[in-house]
C-alpha cells in the first residue's frame, strides 16, 4: 500500500493497524532547535482519544505517545521523528463475524476488492484510529508554529450534528472546551446530548459539520495554480476517515451570492489592507490574505451499528450484518482534534515552503 505520507517540507507519514501492536508517525522536516517533549504532544492526544465520554466510543486507549527519535535534550534535532502510541484495548474477537462479510459503508468491500486481502479487526488501516498518529503528528507541528509563529490560533469546533445547527448568534469560542461536543453554542451542546442519547438507545448514529479557524495566519503563505494553501487544506481535511464534503470560507453558500455579495472589499488599514468581510475564509488564488482561514467539512454517519444492514460476503451470497464492537454514535466529535491537526501540519508546510521560496519577502501597499 503505497501513498501513506503526506506534506511537501513538512512530511508526515503514518502507519499501524487499528487492532495491531502499535501505530504511529513518522515526522520529516522539523526544524532543528524547537523545544518538544511527549507531555506537549499528550496534552492533544487526550483531547482526541477514545472514552472520554458517553458520547464516544467506549473503547479505553491511554494513547501515550513516545518520542523514538528526533529529540535530543528536549528539542528537535532537525532529523526525522519517530512517534509511537501502543495499542492496548483492543477486542478482535468482536470482528470475528465479519471477517468474510462486508459492512455496508465500510472500506472492507474495497479494500478486498484492491488488494485481495484485508485485516478485518476494527478495519485495520482504514480505521479512525489511525487519526491519533495525525494528532500527535499535528502536536509536533504545532510546536514548530509556535515558535515561529507565536500570535497564530487554531480552534476546531462542531457546529452541526445531523440536522441541527448551531445558532452563530449565540456562539462563543470560550464554550468549545466546556463540552463534549467542542460546540461553541451552549445551548446547542445540551440539545445535542439528548438527541444522541436517543440515537445510542436506537443503535443509530449520525454524521456532523466540523469547522476549523486559524487566527493569526501570515498573508502570503500558498502559491499560485498546483500548490495553493486550499489545495491542500481541502485534500488533508478530505483524507480524514468518514470526511465526505470540505468547504473553504462561503463555500458551496457562495453560489447563491452575486458577486457583489461575495467579494470581500477593502479599506486601507495600518500598513495592510483591511477586509470588510471574509467569504473567501482567508485564501485569495490560493494564497493567504492574513485573514482567519476558515475550513469546514461533513462527516457521515458511523457505519458500525448494531442495527441489521444487508451485504454480501466474500462467497457472493447475501447476508444481513449487524457490526459488533464499541463505535462512536458521531465520529465527528473526535474528528476535531483531528482537524486541528490537519490545520497545523499544512500551514506549517506552507510556512516552511515560503522560507524557502521568498524567504518571507513581501511585496508593499501604500507609503
Amino acid at each position: 500500500m503505497s501513498f501513506n505520507t503526506f506534506g511537501h517540507m513538512f512530511r508526515v507519514t503514518t502507519w499501524g493497524e487499528s487492532h495491531g501492536p502499535a501505530l504511529g508517525a513518522t515526522v520529516d522536516g522539523c526544524p532543528p532547535g524547537i523545544a518538544l517533549d511527549e507531555t506537549y504532544i499528550q496534552t492533544f492526544m487526550d483531547q482526541r482519544k477514545p472514552g472520554t465520554s458517553r458520547f464516544t466510543t467506549q473503547r479505553r486507549e491511554a494513547d501515550e505517545v513516545r518520542i523514538l527519535s528526533g529529540v535530543f535534550e528536549g528539542r528537535t534535532t532537525g532529523t526525522p521523528i519517530q512517534l509511537m502510541i501502543e495499542n492496548t484495548d483492543q477486542r478482535s474477537k468482536d470482528y470475528g463475524d465479519i471477517a468474510t462479510s462486508f459492512r455496508p459503508g465500510h472500506a472492507d468491500v474495497t479494500y478486498h476488492m484492491k488488494y485481495g486481502l484485508r485485516d478485518y479487526r476494527g478495519g485495520g488501516r482504514s480505521s479512525a484510529r489511525e487519526t491519533a498518529a495525525r494528532v500527535a503528528a499535528g502536536g509536533v507541528a504545532r510546536a514548530v508554529l509556535a515558535s515561529m509563529v507565536p500570535d497564530l490560533v487554531i480552534t476546531g469546533m462542531m457546529v452541526q450534528m445531523g440536522p441541527h445547527a448551531i445558532d452563530r448568534g449565540r456562539a462563543d469560542l470560550a464554550q468549545v472546551s466546556q463540552n463534549p461536543f467542542w460546540c461553541p453554542d451552549a445551548i446547542m451542546a445540551a440539545e445535542w446530548a439528548t438527541y444522541l442519547d436517543d440515537l445510542r438507545k436506537a443503535h443509530d448514529s449520525v454524521g456532523a459539520l466540523i469547522e476549523v479557524v486559524a487566527q493569526g495566519v501570515p498573508a502570503g503563505l500558498g502559491a499560485p495554480i498546483y500548490a495553493k494553501l486550499d489545495t491542500d487544506l481541502a485534500a488533508a481535511m478530505m483524507s480524514i476517515n468518514a470526511v465526505k464534503g470540505v468547504e473553504i470560507g462561503e463555500g458551496m453558500a457562495a453560489a447563491a451570492l452575486t458577486g457583489r455579495e461575495n467579494a470581500d472589499e477593502m479599506r486601507m488599514g495600518a500598513g495592510t489592507p483591511t477586509y470588510l468581510s471574509n467569504h473567501a475564509g482567508g485564501i485569495l488564488g490560493g494564497i493567504s490574505t492574513g485573514q482567519d482561514v476558515v475550513v469546514r467539512f461533513a462527516v457521515k454517519p458511523t457505519s458500525s451499528i448494531l442495527t441489521p444492514r444487508q451485504t454480501v460476503n466474500v462467497a457472493g451470497e447475501e447476508v444481513d450484518l449487524v457490526t459488533k464492537g464499541r463505535h462512536d454514535p458521531c465520529v465527528g466529535i473526535r474528528a476535531v482534534p483531528v482537524a486541528e491537526a490537519m490545520m497545523a501540519c499544512v500551514l506549517l508546510d506552507h510556512l516552511l515552503l515560503d522560507r524557502g521560496q521568498t524567504g518571507g519577502l513581501r511585496g508593499h501597499i501604500g507609503s
